[in-house]
């Protein structure tokens, strides 16, 4: 189940978005619009919600969060984009990765 929002996830959601992977959910974040969202099989699946929804796609980073180590990781297909500077899976600028990581910190504060 994939759900999508611009406040934190509650621990219902949660539930509903670790259903597919246990304990691990991955998340696109629109970084300048401050939306999530989560619970994909793959990112591009968010990816596309964002979208359609209005965002744009140099402000859409993909990576997720390990609900049991807590560790967020910045890493998905859809953050290969040379036009802009990143040609790995990670999210390579700081500002860019510390910005998703403040914004998934937000999303889930109840987990973190």
């Amino acid at each position: 189940m994939i759900i999508t929002k611009n406040t934190f996830y509650t621990e219902e959601e949660i539930e509903k978005l670790s259903e597919l992977f246990d304990i691990y959910i991955k998340t696109v974040i629109d970084i300048k619009r401050k939306v999530c969202s989560a619970g994909c099989d793959r990112h591009f699946d968010s990816e596309k919600i964002l979208l359609d929804q209005g965002s744009k796609q140099e402000n859409l980073w993909g990576g997720g969060i390990d609900l049991e180590t807590k560790i967020i990781d910045c890493n998905s297909m859809i953050n290969i984009r040379p036009q802009q500077g990143n040609t790995s899976n990670e999210i390579q600028d700081k500002t860019r990765r510390q910005e998703f990581e403040k914004l998934t910190k937000y999303f889930f504060e109840n987990f973190i």
